[in-house]
């Protein structure tokens, strides 16, 4: 819900993070660790997940695949793996951007039983907090905020096979979602001991739809510097240009910005840093994109002005788009209120906008609209809308 209009066409998973899925980096980090057994239980628009990466053969891991059919919560999604894994097991969360690093401050200390990796964060809103004494932990805390405990769950755990008996429990309660921190908690209460690890490597938790802005940053910042020459363009480092794709001349590209594959830029366009650009972009001239991320197959027509904004797949838009970008912005979801530290816009799939539209700051477009020429974008835009 909360990366809606994104995920009205995928799973959070699949959200693109410089050009890849950012469950990909989760892959591709457990395969560095050596662990190649993997089994994903999917869910919301499965399908998506399996035909990217099928058995797992190109990213050099073995994949297997369940399903939860309802979206119950964690520990129901670990009950889908009960038939398929072994005596000890490793759990993720494929949300969370995590390096080999991550993984071994875990899989290196763990002694048998349950353990939790945990991290510090300053701001706990949102988080499961750990409370633990000499790497023992004694309770779980949901929904609250307590002083001077910044020990977070980064929902990574190694389990062996009598977690599934406190998930049977768990499953009991009269409760709508299931966490696995209730049947780790109940496991606590029966005088089992849980033990807590921390790590200060790599944990980024994406929230809502446009904290894809600063990991996509956080990612493209450790590009290889590089300098590319094409069509007379001026390309600084730290630019990756895909296979066929073309910049025109007097366009500027300043790192770290990544072009996917068969794109078309320019001429006199600028990218500026911090942006990636997926595979079949075309970009007009004089138009101007910073800090965004920007999917597979779009159009985005001349003379724009395109900030800190993100755009789903399969759009079209025509000349002169401008997106207002600001600090500090209060933005609405399902009728709640989020903070963005800054914000253009989030455009879902596959919508046509017309010449000469402007969008404010954090309002956001569903799917398949249609926007006409001249329009001023000031709040949300439901999907399959006709704005005129």
């Amino acid at each position: 819900m909360r990366c809606r209009p994104l995920t009205l066409t995928r799973s959070k998973v699949m959200l693109r993070i410089a050009n890849k899925p950012m469950i990909e980096y989760v892959v591709r980090s457990l395969s560095e660790s050596g662990i190649t057994e993997i089994l994903m239980v999917v869910g919301y628009a499965k399908e998506r997940i399996m035909n990217y990466f099928g058995n797992g053969k190109d990213f050099d891991v073995h994949i297997e695949y369940a399903e939860q059919k309802q979206q119950l919560g964690t520990a129901h999604a670990i009950k889908q793996a009960k038939d398929s894994v072994g005596d000890e097991f490793l759990v993720l969360n494929g949300d969370n951007l995590v390096s080999a690093d991550t993984i071994a401050d875990i899989t290196k200390r763990h002694t048998g039983g349950t353990s939790i990796l945990t991290t510090s964060r300053m701001d706990t809103s949102g988080y499961a907090l750990v409370i633990e004494s000499g790497g023992v932990v004694k309770e779980i805390v949901e929904g609250e905020r307590l002083k001077n405990i910044h020990n977070i769950n980064t929902g990574i755990y190694i389990f062996d096979r009598t977690i599934f008996d406190a998930i049977e429990e768990t499953l009991q309660a009269d409760v709508s979602e299931f966490g696995i921190t209730d049947s780790i908690q109940r496991m606590i209460d029966a005088g089992y001991t849980v033990h807590a690890y921390r790590t200060d490597h790599t944990w980024t938790d994406v929230i809502h739809s446009w904290n894809l802005l600063d990991v996509n940053a956080m990612i493209l910042e450790g590009v290889p510097d590089s300098v590319y020459m094409l069509a007379d363009s001026r390309v600084n480092n730290r630019v990756v240009v895909g296979r066929d794709s073309e910049i025109g001349e007097n366009s500027y590209v300043k790192g770290p910005v990544m072009i996917g594959r068969n794109c078309d830029i320019g001429p006199n366009v600028v990218i500026a840093p911090s942006t990636s650009i997926g595979d079949n972009v075309t970009i007009e001239p004089f138009t101007y994109i910073r800090n965004s991320v920007i999917f597979d197959d779009v159009h985005i027509g001349s003379h724009s002005t395109i900030k800190n904004t993100i755009i789903g797949e399969n759009n079209i838009i025509d000349s002169h788009f401008v997106v207002e970008s600001r600090k500090s912005l209060a933005v609405e979801l399902n009728r709640k209120l989020y903070h963005a530290d800054e914000l253009g816009t989030v455009i879902g799939d596959a919508n046509t906008i017309g010449c000469n539209v402007s969008v404010t700051a954090g309002a956001l477009i569903g799917i398949v609209c249609r926007i006409g020429a001249g329009t001023v974008v000031r709040k949300q835009i439901p999907s399959h809308a006709l704005v005129v």
